[in-house]
Formats: structure tokens, sequence, C-alpha cells
């Protein structure tokens, strides 16, 4: 995790994904732990370090958004996994920017009772989210020319 937060500081187009990284992991594992930031600050620290590589010219670009980008851009990004001829490469990073997005319950108000996330799900999302950081920030993500 240190490494991680580490390495999204030196890396420019990574933004404040170091900073919320580590807010996120506070919040989770703090002394005084708050589920419900630590699970924010660990969507805004994926936003961070994927803006530049999924929407770089989408200047309001969030999580959401940037999973419709991939949802019907698929073919524009590579990851180093190596995949069998014929397979998406993107599905397994999809795959972890949806569990993120989709876990975040107390995002919006409904007619309904929000339900504020758990102690264990923010803490789930700090280790998605710093996973997701360190694909971004190593280029193990990339976006085809």
């Amino acid at each position: 995790m240190t490494q991680t937060v580490t390495a999204a500081a030196g890396e420019t187009s990574a933004g404040s994904a170091s900073d919320h990284l580590a807010i996120a992991w506070k919040a989770a594992y703090g002394r005084q732990p708050d589920p419900v930031r630590a699970y924010s600050e660990a969507i805004k620290a994926v936003e961070c370090a994927a803006h530049s590589v999924i929407q770089p010219n989408h200047a309001k670009a969030t999580l959401g958004t940037m999973l419709g980008e991939v949802d019907n851009a698929r073919r524009k990004f590579a990851t180093a996994l190596s995949t069998p001829t014929g397979k998406d490469p993107i599905v397994p990073v999809e795959a972890l920017m949806r569990a993120l997005w989709d876990g975040q319950t107390s995002r919006h108000g409904k007619q309904t009772m929000t339900v504020p996330e758990t102690l264990e799900a923010a803490r789930m999302s700090v280790h998605l989210a710093a996973t997701l950081v360190q694909w971004f920030v190593s280029g193990a993500v990339v976006r085809n020319p």
C-alpha cells in the first residue's frame, strides 16, 4: 500500500490519487474508522489515477463516466495481463471498477433509506482502489494509440 501511495505521488498524471488513497486508508484503519469517508476517498483515488488513461479529454470524468467509456470503447484499452486471442483484456479492470462503483450505496439519496457503507465494505474498497491505482500509475492499463 505504501509503495502504491508513493508511486501515485510521483506520477503527475495521477493528480491527487496518492492523497485520496492515504486518506482512505486512515479512514478505514485508523483509530476512529469512518467507513463512508474511506469508501468515498477510495473512489476519488481511482478517479484521479484512471482519468488520464480512460477519459483524458473529459474535465468532469467520474468513475461512472469512465465505466461508460470502457463499456463503449473497450478496444481502446490494453493491459499488461496476457489474454487468450479474442478475449477482452480490460475485463478484470472493468470488474474491479464496477465492484467499487456499485458497492457505494450512499453516493446518492433516494426515496428509500440510504444505507451507509459498512467498515468491512470500506476496507475492501480501499484494497480495490489500491490495486486499481497501482495498475493505472504503473502503466499496466493503457489507452491504445
